[in-house]
């Protein structure tokens, strides 16, 4: 899992010669808090509650710069939009959960037969890759299966 907090990002973010300003620390705050991937508008909408005059075009290249520095890892969703989601440093993907959205990222991706086969396939010398998994997350299962249980002790109760 990451293991970044607010000082460390920012050190980060001085180190490739980035400027310190509240906007960015708005922006840092509120990826490390949440456990979800956000998407811009939702960065944004969350980190007006600190800087109020915070302008959406910052919040997207402020993200950008995070995730070109690999701080943050953009999460494609299943709706086809982009959302961010903190990295830890390595390699790591991300499996995403199709109801809350919540990430959380994994290692080990043995895809060297798909990486062999692409390249037999296409002449491509392939550089890097990256994968994501959509799924149910074990809190949303949890809620699936005792809304199903109230289901159906409900229409037991409507059959009598």
């Amino acid at each position: 899992m990451p293991q970044y907090d607010e000082h460390s990002l920012v050190r980060e973010l001085s180190a490739h010669g980035y400027k310190d300003t509240q906007q960015r620390r708005a922006v840092l705050s509120v990826v490390l808090a949440s456990s979800e991937c956000l998407d811009a508008a939702e960065v944004h909408a969350k980190a007006r509650a600190s800087c109020p005059r915070i302008g959406l075009t910052t919040v997207y290249r402020t993200l950008e710069i995070l995730a070109d520095l690999g701080l943050v890892r953009r999460v494609h969703l299943q709706q086809g939009c982009h959302s961010y989601a903190l990295a830890s440093a390595g390699h790591h993907h991300h499996a995403v959960c199709s109801i809350c959205h919540s990430t959380i990222e994994f290692e080990g991706c043995d895809l060297s037969n798909v990486v062999q086969s692409a390249t037999s396939q296409t002449g491509f010398r392939v550089e890097g890759h990256w994968l994501q998994l959509f799924g149910t997350c074990p809190s949303c299962q949890s809620k699936q299966a005792r809304n199903t249980r109230h289901a159906a002790v409900d229409s037991e109760g409507a059959s009598e």
